[in-house]
Order: structure tokens, then sequence, then C-alpha cells
């Protein structure tokens, strides 16, 4: 079980969740974060330091944002050829600059 970083994070990336996370697992888009599955250790350290309750466990995530944060990191995001997939850590690559379809059309 993953987290999942739900809309209200959407225009507000207060970012605690990335200084609180053990393994570098979120990656920030240009208006929301997102928690990579595949390297998301389960430690719900994320979602104690989000001030906006952005952060769930996933089996009680928005059934869209649930698919919308898998699909940041297994489908080619606009303006990449390829997908991000799992690139080991989120600090080496910064900000994307770029979102997934759900959150660039809110």
């Amino acid at each position: 079980m993953a987290y999942v970083i739900g809309a209200s994070c959407v225009d507000i990336m207060d970012r605690s969740c990335m200084e609180e996370c053990p393994v570098d697992c979120i990656y920030e888009g240009e208006r929301k974060l997102y928690i990579n599955p595949m390297e998301c250790i389960d430690c719900g350290a994320c979602e104690v330091a989000c001030p906006e309750q952005a952060i769930t466990v996933d089996r009680k995530a928005d059934p869209d944002f649930r698919e919308d944060n898998r699909r940041f990191f297994t489908e080619a995001l606009p303006g990449r050829d390829t997908a991000l997939g799992s690139p080991g850590g989120a600090t080496p690559l910064g900000p994307l600059g770029v979102d997934t379809t759900l959150v660039s059309a809110r």
C-alpha cells in the first residue's frame, strides 16, 4: 500500500511531506506533488507532515487521484518521450514542471 496526494495539494504544494519522506519518493510537478508507489515504503511520515491533509493511503484515496498518481510515473507526461518510471529519488531530478492531464485541467 502506498500513499496518494489528492486535490487539496493542487496549487498549494506545501512540501512539508518532501522534507519528512525518508526515501525521497515525492516528486514535484508544476502544480501538485506525486508519490511514487514503486518507491514508497508506506511509513506514513508524509501523511502526518501534510498541513493540507492532502495525503492518504491509496485504498482510501479518491479513485481519480489514485489512478492519476500512478499515471504520473507510468505514462509519458506532456513534453516527455518516455514515462518517468522509478528513478530512485526525486531530489536529483528537481521540479519536473509538468502535471498529469487531470491536474492540468483543473
